[in-house]
């Protein structure tokens, strides 16, 4: 039988949320099958930290600056990413510019500051011909208005928009990012958009330690109780279950088509060799 390998194209492994047992984390994901995982900076503060964790641990890497880390960078940190873009451009593990994008669900976020990062990323990450993984919550239509301006290609990271955004977007070449949420019986509309798109689109993704499946779920009262709902790589097989009944397809099936996808929008995943399985117990 064939070893299924999947790819994590959204985690953030550098989250403080992993610092008691990081290792333990990664060696759970490869014993699950999942030999690859992207960890998309947010920060320019964080651009050594997932470039080092990447190397560390023969993962992938993206840079950007995220749209809720905005209001408190500088005007310098595009040069300053533009910069780092240019010192690893020749590193295979750096596969895309993100997180970056256009957020308009939280309040207080300086919209125009964000508009004016988003734009020079994109031109950053067009100008280092590479792709991008973009950030879209409640923005779907102003983040499109950009693609269109400044072609780029990538993954829509976490997509919850229309199914005509939906169609803007793969009409752009872009893939999109299904996880935890597509996992609640309620979320009728990701859940019905993973159904209908091409086999071509879907990408997998955790955003862990973020977006956890139903299975990992807690309410604020849970958590003030004590049990977190902290999300993991080792949970991306699970999750593909989901996709693979809503579309009928076998977890073998899933595993290779949404690989596949992962390399087509990162196309230097392609040439990385998958990570290997842990020598122990996690």
């Amino acid at each position: 039988m064939a070893v299924m390998h999947w790819i994590d194209t959204h985690c953030h492994l550098d989250a403080p949320e992993f610092d008691r047992d990081r290792d333990a984390v990664v060696q759970r994901a490869r014993a699950a099958g999942v030999s690859q995982l992207v960890i998309p900076a947010v920060a320019v503060s964080n651009f050594e930290a997932v470039r080092r964790l990447a190397h560390a641990h023969g993962l992938a890497y993206a840079l950007g600056i995220h749209p809720l880390c905005v209001n408190d960078a500088h005007d310098d940190d595009l040069d300053r990413l533009e910069a780092a873009l240019a010192t690893h451009r020749d590193d295979p593990r750096l596969v895309a510019v993100g997180e970056i994008g256009l957020d308009h669900f939280v309040p207080g976020l300086d919209q125009p500051k964000a508009e004016r990062f988003f734009a020079g990323q994109l031109k950053l990450a067009r100008d280092a011909g590479l792709p991008v993984i973009v950030h879209v919550r409640r923005s779907a239509d102003h983040v499109l208005k950009h693609l269109r301006r400044i072609p780029v290609q990538g993954i829509a990271h976490a997509f919850n928009g229309s199914e005509q955004q939906a169609d803007c977007f793969v009409g752009l070449g872009f893939r999109l990012g299904f996880g935890g949420a597509m996992t609640f019986d309620r979320a009728l509309q990701i859940r019905r958009i993973a159904q209908s798109v091409p086999a071509h689109v879907p990408v997998l993704e955790t955003d862990a330690p973020d977006i956890p499946p139903h299975w990992l779920y807690r309410t604020a009262a849970e958590r003030a109780a004590g049990p977190d709902s902290r999300n993991e790589p080792a949970e991306l097989p699970r999750i593909a279950g989901t996709l693979a009944a809503l579309r009928g397809w076998t977890p073998d099936h899933t595993a290779e088509v949404c690989a596949a996808n992962a390399r087509a929008a990162l196309p230097r995943l392609a040439g990385l060799p998958p990570s290997p399985p842990p020598a122990g117990p996690p």
